[in-house]
């Protein structure tokens, strides 16, 4: 949650790249971004997420470019995504490594989520920003990074998607100019759609299944194995109020959190994801009393108090991130678990946090 979200020091770097190339130095960054002159140096191994926000709107200023988020996000390397950009080099596919990216970027930064869907011959990556008030920037690196990443993998050029982000690309004036929309093009394949109600990007299902040309898949299983032991430290069930289980419990939770990032969650993934079959899941779980389903819910009703404490995501958007197709059957599920509809709850919990 903002506040305590933090950007691993690999992800800052081309910012301070960007802002080296219009010959910004790290203090005079810093110091514009209100930190210490020495603040980046040396950079730490991790900052708070707002600060990166910040330093991001300063090298913007700084440097008086329109487009320094796509800047930023061409800078972008697999290495800049910490430890789960060794996942990404050892998936099969395109879509493998999408999936990756959606369950792992937390251990990168805490910026937004990602997520996947696929839809028929269709398929849509979603970013919902953790900073929606921030400056375009954001999302411009973000997308700008996953473009950079997604041409590497595939080893040719991504076809142009149909984007869509929420922010208004800089304002009308900006865009009645033909160079400030050719950039977007030039980095992007293609021109967004601005004042989106979501940051997407929508292409052909079939660039999912597109293999990873240099992936030394026989790494994936240990790569995997590291990463989940990174992602189990950072996101402990303490700390994301995932659940309060022990044993069995806490591990299916852990599993559920992390599988609601790429969409929907069933069964046999989780067990998959804990090495079992879902037989024995599903025995494991009635030892200890409980079922999937009731790890789902409480997963689920946690989460979703989690998200409606946070004024800008919509409950299209909650709905969303907590795998449901349908903000009705999101509404249904929750006076289910709460006895009243999330809009009457948030408004609740707001007037609680004003006494």
């Amino acid at each position: 949650m903002p506040g305590t979200d933090t950007v691993a020091a690999a992800y800052v770097q081309p910012l301070l790249e960007a802002a080296g190339a219009h010959g910004i130095d790290g203090a005079t960054l810093a110091s514009a971004a209100g930190l210490p002159e020495n603040g980046l140096s040396p950079l730490p191994a991790t900052l708070p997420a707002a600060t990166y926000v910040r330093l991001l709107d300063a090298g913007a200023m700084l440097a008086g470019d329109a487009h320094f988020g796509l800047h930023v996000g061409e800078r972008v390397r697999m290495g800049t995504y910490s430890a789960y950009g060794l996942v990404l080099l050892s998936c099969a596919s395109v879509g493998q490594a999408l999936e990756q990216t959606a369950r792992y970027e937390v251990l990168a930064h805490d910026l937004g989520r990602s997520s996947l869907r696929r839809d028929g011959d269709r398929f849509q990556y979603r970013w919902i920003s953790h900073y929606p008030d921030a400056s375009r920037h954001l999302v411009d690196s973000v997308f700008a990074g996953i473009r950079v990443c997604g041409d590497w993998l595939a080893g040719m050029p991504l076809p142009p998607g149909e984007l869509a982000f929420a922010h208004d690309g800089g304002g009308e004036a900006l865009l009645r100019h033909a160079g400030h929309r050719d950039e977007y093009v030039r980095v992007l394949g293609s021109l967004p759609r601005f004042n989106a109600d979501a940051n997407t990007a929508t292409m052909d299902a079939r660039v999912l299944d597109w293999p990873v040309p240099n992936a030394d898949t026989s790494l994936y299983p240990l790569l995997r194995q590291h990463a989940e032991q990174l992602l189990a430290q950072r996101c402990s069930v303490d700390e994301t109020g995932t659940g309060t289980g022990t044993g069995i419990e806490a591990q299916v939770q852990l599993a559920i959190a992390a599988g609601l990032r790429q969409g929907a969650v069933r069964l046999a993934g989780v067990a998959g994801e804990l090495a079992m079959t879902p037989r024995t899941l599903q025995r494991k779980l009635g030892d200890a009393g409980t079922s999937f389903q009731a790890q789902l819910d409480q997963v689920r009703y946690r989460q979703a108090c989690d998200y409606l404490r946070q004024p800008e995501l919509s409950l299209v958007d909650i709905a969303f991130l907590l795998g449901y197709q349908e903000q009705s059957a999101f509404n249904h599920a929750f006076r289910a678990w709460a006895g009243t509809n999330p809009g009457a709850w948030r408004l609740q919990a707001r007037l609680d946090a004003r006494e």
